[in-house]
C-alpha cells in the first residue's frame, strides 16, 4: 500500500482530531516531519510524495501515540527551550515556555567577569542549566536530580549542546548528597509545585504522561520549595542568588515562608500572563 503525504496527513488529522487534540493538523505535520526526516516546506510543495511503507507505518504508530494523550514531545523526543533543541524523555518534565523566565532572570544576574559557579536543583532534561552554560563561557554548572534516568537525559543534552566539560552531575534529594562545603554564586530551581488535589484538573497529556515526582511534591505543592528555601543559604556565597519557578496561586503562600532575617526578596517577576511566575531572592552580605 502506498499513500502520498497529503492522504495521510488528512487520515491522521481527522484521528486526532476525532481523539480531542488541540491542533490536529499542526500536530500531524509536525510527527510527519519527525517520522520522514523532512521540513514543514517538504510536506506542502511535495504532497504527492508517496511515503514509504515503513514511514507510513511508522507515522501511524505515532499518530495511535498521540491520539491516547501521549504528548508530541515524548513521540519526537525533543522540546525547543531558548532557542536550541533538547532531547526529553518520559523521565523529564517537557521545558516549558514559562521556564525561560527562570533562565532570563539568571542570566540578568550574571554580571561578573569571573568564573561563576550554578547549582539547578532537579534538572530534568537540563534545559536551564545547560542553557545557562551555553549562554556564558564563564559559567559551570552543577546539575543535581533525584533521578539518574533524568540525570542521564541531562548529560546528554551537555554532550549535544558542546558544554560537558563545564557541567557535573549529582545524584542527589535536593542538597542532601552535595558536599556540605559547596558554594554557588547562584541556586535555580524549577522544582515540583503542583499540588495533589491539583493532579486531576491536568491535562491528560501531562497527568497521564509526565513524571509525576517531578510535577507534584505532595498535599499543598510546597515542600520542596520550602525545602530549598530553608537549606539554600548554607551552600550560597554572601549576595548569592536563589531563583525559584512557582505555582500560578503560590505567590503569597511563598512569601510567607522566606525568612526576612535570611533573604532578601528582590522581586517576584510575572510571567506574560502577569501571573507571579519567579521569585528571586539574595543572601545579604554578614
Amino acid at each position: 500500500m502506498t499513500i502520498s503525504i497529503a492522504e495521510a496527513l488528512l487520515e491522521a488529522t481527522q484521528i486526532l482530531r476525532k481523539a480531542g487534540v488541540p491542533e490536529a493538523r499542526r500536530e500531524a505535520g509536525s510527527l510527519l516531519e519527525h517520522t520522514i526526516k523532512k521540513d514543514r516546506t517538504f510536506l506542502i510543495s511535495r504532497a504527492e510524495y508517496q511515503l514509504t511503507s515503513g514511514e507510513f507505518e511508522t507515522f501511524r504508530e505515532s499518530i495511535r501515540r498521540r491520539s491516547e494523550g501521549e504528548p508530541l514531545q515524548y513521540i519526537t523526543e525533543q522540546q525547543d527551550f531558548f532557542g536550541r533543541s533538547f532531547r526529553v524523555s518520559r523521565d523529564v518534565l517537557i521545558p516549558r515556555p514559562e521556564t525561560e523566565l527562570l533562565v532570563e532572570s539568571s542570566l540578568k544576574l550574571m554580571n561578573s567577569a569571573g568564573e561563576l559557579v550554578v547549582c539547578d536543583i532537579g534538572t530534568g532534561s537540563g534545559c536551564i542549566a545547560v542553557t545557562l552554560v551555553c549562554e556564558r563561557l564563564n559559567v559551570r554548572a552543577v546539575a543535581v536530580d533525584i533521578s539518574p534516568a533524568a540525570l542521564a537525559v541531562a548529560k546528554q543534552n551537555s554532550i549535544d549542546l558542546g558544554v560537558a566539560a563545564r557541567m557535573d552531575f549529582a545524584l542527589s534529594d535536593c542538597f542532601d548528597s552535595l558536599p556540605q562545603n559547596s558554594c554557588f554564586d547562584l541556586i535555580v530551581s524549577n522544582p515540583p509545585y503542583v499540588a495533589a488535589s491539583a493532579i486531576s484538573g491536568l491535562q491528560r497529556e501531562v497527568k497521564d504522561h509526565e513524571p509525576m515526582t517531578a510535577l507534584s511534591p505532595g498535599p499543598d505543592g510546597l515542600s520542596i520549595i520550602r525545602r530549598l528555601i530553608e537549606n539554600a543559604p548554607r551552600f550560597l556565597r554572601e549576595d548569592g542568588y536563589l531563583l525559584l519557578e512557582i505555582g500560578f496561586d503560590q505567590g503569597i503562600a511563598v512569601q510567607a515562608l522566606i525568612d526576612k532575617a535570611v533573604w532578601e526578596l528582590v522581586e517576584i517577576r510575572p510571567d506574560l500572563q502577569g501571573i507571579p511566575r519567579i521569585v528571586v531572592l539574595r543572601k545579604p552580605f554578614g
